[in-house]
């Protein structure tokens, strides 16, 4: 069942990375015309976003490998986050231009950040390390 679980959770943090490569990479590389359809972007909120993305496709890769080290990186995404998210707290206050749907989105992006890696860490807790395995 934690098999499972694992698989389905690491499928949906491969599409989640995916879709947040697409995007924040088009924005930070032009791509697809998607950086004018984006408005006042803040970029240091797309680079973490870009940085995450990459952080949480190796998740994936370990969740459905059964590693332990998946929940390390997706702690640190959300670190990162955080730290994205004060910058674009004090962006905002020093009258800086945003997108209201930007606050939602890391918001969204950190909660759901926070729970997969408490789920990461309750289903992979009390797995057995392979012989080959470091943590």
């Amino acid at each position: 069942m934690k098999e499972r679980m694992l698989k389905i959770l690491s499928f949906t943090l491969l599409l989640f990375a995916l879709l947040t490569l697409f995007l924040s990479g088009s924005v930070i590389f032009d791509l697809f015309g998607i950086r004018a359809k984006e408005g006042n972007y803040v970029l240091l909120v797309v680079w973490a976003n870009f940085i995450s993305s990459i952080l949480y496709l190796a998740a994936a890769y370990g969740l459905l490998k059964m590693k332990k080290w998946p929940v390390s990186l997706l702690a640190l995404s959300a670190v990162l986050l955080v730290a994205a998210f004060i910058g674009l707290k004090i962006h905002i206050s020093d009258g800086g231009l945003y997108e209201a749907k930007t606050v939602n989105a890391m918001i969204f992006r950190i909660g759901l950040t926070i729970l997969l890696a408490v789920a990461s860490y309750f289903l992979l807790k009390n797995k057995q390390l392979s012989k080959n395995e470091k943590v």
